[in-house]
């Protein structure tokens, strides 16, 4: 999709709207950011905003308030956080609409930036109300929209302010576009998808759209079951989509039939209960015991991917290979990040959500090509939809 950035219009002096996404993480029971990842993000649109002398507008959403004022979902220490990055400091008012705001705004002075209050504690925000949407419109001259991870959203700040103001992308949004956009269309090929998480219902139109463009196709985490299940096995006490066994099935007559390349687990750990200290071991594919939970890919299987995944020029990985989150089944996904990090001719991309949680906190988001900030959005892009946040910004002539 071809849109208009930041880059393509003026904004030297102007009072600049700007759909960020500062949902960020805290540490429990603090108000200290845990991971500020989502914030650097978007410093090299704020960075070109403040170099113009723009009046720099942010706005986003923290958590889910249900459209209620929530006092730990509040923006002032988000607001802290980017003028320290900034080395500036960022002005914030406990709101987003209403007399305050409008007085703020209009202050402004040039290469100052305001930080609105959290969007989602009015519910117009979420219902994409016309009315708020020009009250937040009405703040400045031109639109941005940096935040990809909202971009699946047809919220006000997403979308109804279109409707009123020039909009365009950020430098981030720009840079999602691009590099999901090409290895979709255009990948240096071999092209493998790794695809894992935790159920294959969550990723059945990324899976149909996927096949008919990858060369090599690399199931593990929980989605791996049902493929599994529709091969005869043994899974266990295992999260099981009953109702996906034919579409798994379908889908690995369709790999065959078209002679793609597709690979599932060959071991796996598993464990006698659903619980991060539970007693695992490793057993092959088809000695699955019945009273047990599949909790990783095993050893072999790892292997084998690795020795797949090497050959390919481009790897879209999306979904982790097993409970990343537990420490004792970390060892599949951190082996296929360490995989892709070690990767020197190859185009790596990582999907969102927990699977750049899980790179991220590996340290080895720097060594991808590229991880991606949307979650939702990721995956809605990669089935092949028209994100609505993206689809109102003005389109390059």
């Amino acid at each position: 999709m071809k849109k208009k950035t930041i880059a393509d219009v003026d904004v030297h002096r102007k009072r600049v709207l700007v759909r960020v996404d500062f949902n960020v993480p805290f540490e429990e029971g603090t108000a200290r950011i845990s991971d500020d990842t989502r914030i650097r993000a978007v410093l090299p649109t704020i960075r070109h905003l403040i170099a113009n002398q723009a009046r720099t507008i942010l706005c986003s959403h923290l958590g889910r308030p249900q459209g209620q004022v929530v006092e730990k979902m509040r923006l002032a220490p988000v607001a802290r956080r980017l003028g320290e990055i900034l080395g500036s400091p960022v002005f914030y008012v406990q709101d987003c609409v209403g007399p305050t705001v409008e007085k703020a705004a209009i202050e402004l002075q040039p290469g100052e930036v305001l930080l609105l209050e959290n969007l989602r504690f009015h519910p117009e925000e979420e219902a994409n109300d016309t009315s708020f949407a020009k009250t937040l419109s009405s703040l400045a001259d031109i639109y941005v929209n940096d935040a990809f991870g909202t971009a699946h959203r047809a919220h006000a700040s997403t979308v109804g302010v279109a409707n009123y103001l020039p909009a365009v992308a950020g430098y981030l949004i720009e840079r999602e576009l691009a590099m999901l956009g090409t290895t979709l269309e255009s990948p240096a090929r071999p092209f493998a998808a790794v695809l894992g998480g935790a159920k294959v219902s969550d990723k059945i139109a990324v899976l149909e759209n996927l096949l008919k463009r990858v060369d090599v196709l690399v199931i593990g985490g929980g989605m791996a079951t049902t493929f599994l299940k529709a091969r005869g096995f043994e899974v266990g006490r295992s999260l099981l989509a009953e109702d996906k066994i034919a579409f798994a099935s379908a889908l690995m007559k369709y790999v065959e039939e078209r002679r793609l390349s597709l690979y599932l687990p060959q071991d796996l750990v598993v464990a006698s209960s659903f619980k991060g200290d539970a007693p695992y071991r490793v057993v092959d594919a088809d000695e699955i015991p019945p009273d047990h939970y599949i909790m990783d890919i095993g050893p072999k299987t790892l292997s084998l991917y690795e020795n797949v995944l090497k050959g390919c020029r481009t790897i879209l990985w999306n979904g982790t290979m097993g409970v990343f989150e537990w420490k004792p089944f970390a060892s599949g996904t951190r082996g296929i990040a360490q995989l892709l990090a070690n990767l020197p001719n190859a185009t790596t991309v990582v999907g969102g959500g927990s699977t750049a949680e899980a790179v991220d906190s590996l340290g080895l988001a720097q060594r991808m090509t590229h991880v991606s900030t949307g979650g939702g959005a990721s995956l809605e892009f990669l089935e092949g939809k028209t994100l609505p946040g993206v689809a109102v910004l003005m389109d390059k002539t």
